[in-house]
């Protein structure tokens, strides 16, 4: 390597290195202080730069809440493979892949926050057009995974071969319930506790219905609660080795 090309590889490196620290220090003040009280002079003091360099990587706070946002989606991308690459069958494989969301939402429920203020108008519009790429770029990963599920549910002839539906259409749906479900739930008083017992094992459950409706094979009798647990029980041990109590995000309005 040349002694121009090592000088431009450790310049790289230097501000990778910075970014990632003001990144680090970014995520340590939403953690004590919350989201809404993130100030640009408080990343730059916390990461040890000043203020001029650290709006040297980024341009303002709603880039750098978006590239924080990346930053985690690339963290997620693991557990979905795990998921999607497992030998179970392709409709497990579509639980397996609601149950890794929800483990990461338990382990880490301040991303899923960030990520609910980043999709915004008033962050993802304000920031800039080469941020809003890169983290689509970073979802795309993501996506590909969840979509070859579908793919292979139709080269295997689960899915019926009047389903016109592309593999996106199919995988939307859980997706959209996943977080409509972390929506309600995260949140104190949008879901009676009296009226859904446990939001997460609700989710499953609805899981199933659309599933069924899509006449995704094997179909799943819905009504049989002890068959659901034990579906359950058998993708969380086989795909992330552990058991539902401890996939089950929590949820404040249904703590004691």
């Amino acid at each position: 390597m040349s002694s121009v090309s090592t000088v431009i590889a450790r310049r790289q490196r230097d501000i990778a290195r910075r970014e990632q620290a003001m990144l680090d220090a970014a995520q340590a003040l939403i953690q004590r202080d919350g989201l809404l009280s993130l100030q640009m002079a408080r990343v730059a003091e916390e990461s040890g730069y000043a203020i001029g360099t650290l709006y040297k990587h980024f341009a303002s706070k709603e880039d750098l809440l978006v590239t924080l946002a990346t930053r985690n989606s690339l963290d997620r991308v693991e557990l979905f493979e795990r998921a999607a690459t497992w030998s179970g069958g392709t409709r497990e494989k579509m639980l397996a892949v609601v149950l890794a969301d929800l483990l990461i939402m338990r382990e880490q429920p301040e991303h899923f926050r960030l990520a609910q203020f980043v999709w915004t108008e008033v962050v993802w519009g304000a920031a800039s057009s080469d941020s809003r790429r890169r983290a689509l770029d970073a979802c795309r990963p993501l996506s590909d995974l969840i979509e070859g599920i579908a793919r292979e549910a139709r080269a295997r002839g689960d899915l019926p071969a009047d389903c016109r539906l592309s593999p996106t259409a199919l995988t939307m749906g859980p997706w959209l319930m996943t977080i409509g479900m972390h929506t309600l739930a995260q949140q104190q008083g949008m879901l009676d506790p009296k009226l859904v017992r446990d939001p997460y094992r609700e989710l499953v459950q609805q899981l199933q219905y659309l599933l069924n409706g899509y006449g995704w094979q094997p179909l799943f009798d819905t009504s049989d609660e002890g068959a659901l647990d034990r579906l359950v029980a058998h993708v969380s041990h086989a795909v992330f080795g552990t058991d539902w109590a401890s996939i089950a995000p929590t949820t404040p309005a249904f703590l004691p």
